[in-house]
């Protein structure tokens, strides 16, 4: 398997969690075999890892997904540096120093995402661009429309994640960000949470009632 081969199947592994050799031979568009033998491969340097599931009837099936040595090979923006600058504004200036660095990077990065996204009419359009801003990131986002109608903003990566487990306020951070540059067109509302456990961090996105929007704008222009 080429290198590209390789990065292309750990990153399915990444981008979707847990899956069969079958999967991943439709994704990568070779044959089951010849990703079977791989991740044998990717097991041994301890990348991957394998669980056997019942599924009803015959025999079980075999389940790949990352160990996390393999998660490890995408990127955490210098996070070991982050985590010391954090230690470091800590010590110095306390907890409200800290608190306000991290108000500092929300102001910054809500600034960016409403200029990114002003303009753009319908939520489904916001969605689509905040999936596309949190990519270019390093999130490996992205999102799905619904039957209900909500939104489903999903991380399947996160560049900060050593320095959100150090300072968790950068994790509620996040949430605020995502409420203020929807604005009144949406509630969000955290469902899923890489530092709880999950796999990668999802969001729900639900619109508002044109009523709620119509009180928001008439409050916005008294």
């Amino acid at each position: 398997m080429t290198d590209r081969t390789t990065d292309r199947l750990l990153y399915g592994l990444k981008a979707a969690g847990a899956q069969t050799a079958a999967t991943l031979a439709r994704r990568l568009e070779i044959t089951a075999a010849a990703v079977r033998q791989h991740l044998d491969g990717l097991a041994s340097q301890r990348l991957v890892e394998h669980e056997d599931r019942r599924e009803g009837v015959g025999r079980p099936r075999r389940y790949w997904s990352l160990t996390e040595r393999g998660h490890a090979r995408f990127p955490d923006n210098h996070a070991g540096l982050t985590v010391e600058v954090l230690d470091a504004v800590s010590s110095i200036f306390g907890r409200d120093g800290l608190d306000r660095l991290i108000a500092h990077r929300e102001a910054a990065t809500l600034a960016s995402y409403r200029q990114r996204l002003a303009g753009l009419p319908t939520l489904a359009d916001k969605v689509r661009a905040l999936a596309r801003l949190r990519t270019q990131e390093g999130y490996m986002a992205d999102y799905r429309r619904e039957a209900d109608g909500s939104f489903t903003l999903v991380e399947n990566h996160c560049p900060i994640c050593v320095a959100a487990r150090t300072c968790q306020g950068l994790c509620r951070s996040e949430l605020g960000i995502f409420t203020a540059v929807l604005g009144e067109d949406a509630t969000v509302s955290r469902t899923e949470h890489l530092l709880s456990g999950a796999r990668r961090c999802a969001y729900r996105v639900v619109p508002a009632p044109r009523s709620v929007r119509a009180a928001v704008r008439s409050r916005t222009r008294a």
